[in-house]
């Protein structure tokens, strides 16, 4: 009896030992090797650098819509102010160059007087150079109306 309960001690030794063999080697295997780090990260880059420069794009785009959606809303507030004006004051003229209207944002506006009616052109543009000129190329939105004299006096 003595000799089974020996021989079943040297079977849990053994595989004790295994055990602990194979959870080493386990556990030497579980890290990433520096071959492995460097490739993953040049595959990252590699990916990375498309993604940031659709993103730029993207950012460039929204600017931009942003930009011309602001001046339309700018430049359709700037006609019914004149239309506005116009019914008290039809004879005033309502010529104005590089004005401010919000921020950055410049208008100008083309007043060709007609009588009884009067062509109004608003041009609203963001200022991107700072000059507080309204230049061609930062033009973003023209709208154009008609105006009737209302009544005579």
């Amino acid at each position: 009896m003595h000799g089974k309960l020996t021989g079943l001690d040297t079977r849990c030794r053994m595989l004790d030992a295994r055990r602990r063999r194979i959870t080493s080697h386990e556990n030497r295997a579980s890290g990433f090797t520096l071959t492995e780090v460097v490739v993953s990260s040049a595959l990252l880059i590699v990916a990375i650098v498309p993604i940031l420069k659709a993103l730029t794009g993207a950012h460039f785009s929204s600017t931009v819509i942003e930009h011309k959606t602001r001046s339309l809303t700018l430049a359709q507030a700037k006609l019914d102010e004149i239309k506005a004006r116009s019914i008290y004051s039809y004879s005033e003229s309502f010529t104005e160059n590089n004005t401010s209207l919000d921020g950055s944002y410049l208008c100008n506006v083309v007043d060709d007087s007609g009588d009884p009616l009067r062509t109004i052109t608003v041009s609203v543009g963001f200022d991107l150079n700072g000059d507080s000129t309204l230049a061609s190329d930062e033009i973003k939105v023209i709208l154009a109306t008609l105006i009737a004299r209302r009544w005579s006096g």
